[in-house]
């Protein structure tokens, strides 16, 4: 019968998680999709090319990120390879725009997730895409303080030729939602066991000191775990998850969401960055320490805030009571 109870739990919260996240992915995917198809990129990254040479980077890379920003980082790889078959750069340049594109991807998609998970839109894009420039530009001072990385860059991968049909992006995504569900599935079932078991507490209790530095509570424990290996999409699921539960508060969500967005899926996206011939220092280790610190400016800050303000510029109303 408790065994019954649980398939019951875990189901239901998979459910509610996973048709949160379609309300956000399947309308944004086809306005992007559109704005694809009507050049809006193009016109995005025209923008963005005088903005670049405030990091050291060609104009040109203005395009690369803008495609990380509006589509993902796979068609950003695409556009930088095929640019790679014309221009030479070196690789700290390389290191910059992918450290650059780990911080400021999927925009559309990841910061509706935020924003539906308690933070206000604003704070989202600021924190990303400002972020983005000023890790761009601190490494850009040291590289080219110190000489560091200007050799020529050599690819290890090229992105595989994506077929432009509509069907074909269908199929895709309709691929992508049935391998978030049984993810979503997965973390659910790993959150209820350890729940169960009394594992989380202990763990809860393990990383409290830490977290507590990061402005969270030790309730907050497994959210940036799961963000941070997994990517924004789902943590940001479970984080709405645990949020109607009533298991963490709104600063945990907004301190969890705030390191998310720096720091998220450090596996699979540090792997893409380092087959284009990145600095491995840089877009890992270099990357979570910019997220440790600018938390830590982020905290010191909003900890100075009355709640009221906080709350009112912050948080979105439906987060209000948590």
């Amino acid at each position: 019968m408790v065994l019954a109870d649980d398939v019951k739990t875990v189901v239901k919260d998979t459910g509610s998680t996973f048709i949160f996240l379609l309300k956000i992915m399947i309308p944004v995917s086809i306005v992007v999709k559109i704005l694809s198809e009507y050049g809006l990129i193009d016109v995005l990254g025209t923008h963005l090319t005088p903005a670049m040479g405030l990091v050291g980077l060609p104009g040109e890379f203005g395009l690369v990120l803008a495609t990380a920003m509006l589509v993902n980082i796979y068609g950003a790889l695409i556009v930088f390879f095929q640019l790679s078959l014309t221009y030479t750069y070196s690789v700290a340049q390389v290191t910059i725009l992918a450290c650059m594109i780990l911080i400021a991807h999927t925009l559309p998609i990841e910061s509706r997730i935020t924003q539906k998970a308690g933070v206000r839109l604003w704070y989202t894009l600021t924190l990303r895409i400002g972020g983005a420039f000023v890790f761009g530009a601190i490494l850009h001072l040291l590289f080219s303080s110190f000489h560091l990385l200007q050799q020529e860059n050599v690819l290890l991968w090229k992105p595989e030729t994506v077929d432009p049909s509509l069907t074909q992006w269908v199929l895709s995504q309709v691929q992508y939602y049935l391998i978030i569900f049984l993810v979503i599935l997965a973390l659910m079932a790993l959150m209820h066991f350890l729940k169960r078991t009394g594992i989380l507490e202990k763990i809860n209790t393990a990383l409290k000191p830490g977290l507590e530095l990061l402005g969270m509570s030790k309730h907050a424990a497994l959210l940036p775990l799961i963000g941070m290996t997994l990517g924004l999409s789902y943590g940001g699921g479970v984080i709405v998850n645990e949020a109607k539960a009533q298991h963490i508060t709104k600063k945990d969500v907004f301190f969890s969401l705030s390191f998310m967005n720096l720091s998220h899926s450090l596996i699979e996206d540090t792997l893409l960055m380092l087959l284009i011939g990145a600095s491995l220092m840089s877009v890992f280790v270099g990357r979570i320490l910019f997220t440790v610190s600018m938390m830590l400016i982020i905290v010191t800050i909003v900890s100075r805030l009355p709640k009221g303000t906080f709350t009112k510029y912050f948080m979105n109303k439906w987060s209000q009571n948590l």
